[in-house]
This record gives structure tokens, sequence and C-alpha cells, in this order.
């Protein structure tokens, strides 16, 4: 049922996003590198997307990729369970949204980021920060040249448009992962690269 409601809401969202920028499939095939016929598949509610095709969407569109994953609600007390949250999967990570908030002008987004061993996720770079912080585990991540190593408790802030990797030491990671996208209007500059 989660699932089903995630596929909506980014059908849903990835039609309006791409109705109020005016841009055909073929112009967001383009921009985001995802095949025409994967992207009519995502409008139309099927597939299951990997973490690297909502980055790429989210960068093809200019927008935060919670302006694609999340339902339009505004409570005041939200409870968030793990169980009704998508899961988005890498060959090496798996990233649930815990909320977007729009503060100020900046989109804040919020996720619990596992990182599995033996595997290593590799990010071109896309718009705004990262903020990570280690709760079990011991995580590299940052430039593939000159990684950080993060124990529990650990954290980590860093420009985000530069090549970055995550990966699990020596055994699996649990950690909270924070995206900072400075943008008043909700809307980033388009940028070549994916999560």
């Amino acid at each position: 049922m989660a699932r089903q409601r995630a596929a909506a809401a980014l059908a849903a969202n990835l039609r309006r996003l791409r109705g109020d920028a005016g841009i055909s499939l073929s112009e967001l095939a383009r921009r985001s590198g995802i095949a025409k016929g994967t992207l009519s598949q995502l409008e139309s509610g099927i597939g299951n997307p990997t973490i690297e095709t909502v980055f790429s969407l989210s960068n093809g569109l200019g927008v935060p990729v919670s302006s694609l994953l999340n339902e339009n609600t505004d409570p005041g007390v939200m409870l968030v369970r793990s169980g009704d949250l998508e899961v988005l999967s890498s060959n090496a990570v798996d990233l649930r949204m815990l909320r977007r908030m729009d503060v100020a002008g900046t989109v804040i987004e919020l996720y619990d980021q596992r990182v599995r061993p033996g595997a290593v996720q590799r990010s071109r770079g896309h718009p705004g920060r990262e903020h990570v912080a280690v709760t079990t585990g011991r995580l590299r991540v940052g430039p593939p040249e000159s990684p950080h190593e993060l124990g529990p408790g650990d954290y980590l802030c860093f420009p985000a448009a530069a090549p970055h990797d995550y990966e699990a030491v020596d055994g699996p990671v649990t950690s909270v992962l924070m995206l900072e996208y400075p943008s008043p209007s909700g809307r980033l500059t388009p940028h070549g690269g994916d999560e």
C-alpha cells in the first residue's frame, strides 16, 4: 500500500512539475538521461524508480527530490511510521524520506539512510549541501580522493555539487541524511548528475 501511494505521488508530482516547467517528455528525457518510455511509465504510476532515477529527475527538473516524492499535506503534527515509507534503493544505499520542510527560503529533506557493506554509492554531484549523522556503524563519505570516516555520533556537512561517495566500512551503517537546497522559489538550477 505504501508503494502504491508513493508511485501515485511521484506520478502526480512528475506530471505537474513537467507541466509547470512547460517541457515535453522528450526534453525531460534529454535533461535527466532517463528513457522517454521509462518517464511515461513513471507518470502513469508504473515502475519502481531507483535512487539514481529520482535524483536524475530532480536535477532534470531543477527541483528538490521531495518535490517529486511528497504528498501535498501540511499537518500540525507529523508522525512517520517506517513501514509506510517508500524505499529508494541502489546497490549500496536505502533511503526513506522522513520529511520535507521549507524554512526561510531553504528546502530541507530529511532521510533515514541505510548503507550496505560491499558496495559504494557514487554521486556525480547535485545542487545543495549534504548533512550526515551516523547512528551505527562506520561510514566513509565525501570526495573519492579524500573521504571522511565517520562513526556513531559523528556528523559531516559538505557541498554536494562535487562528486562524492558513500561506503560502509566494516558492516551495515544507519545514519540520518539531510539535504539542504538554498532556493527561495523551490526551484533549483538544473545540474547534470545523479545521486
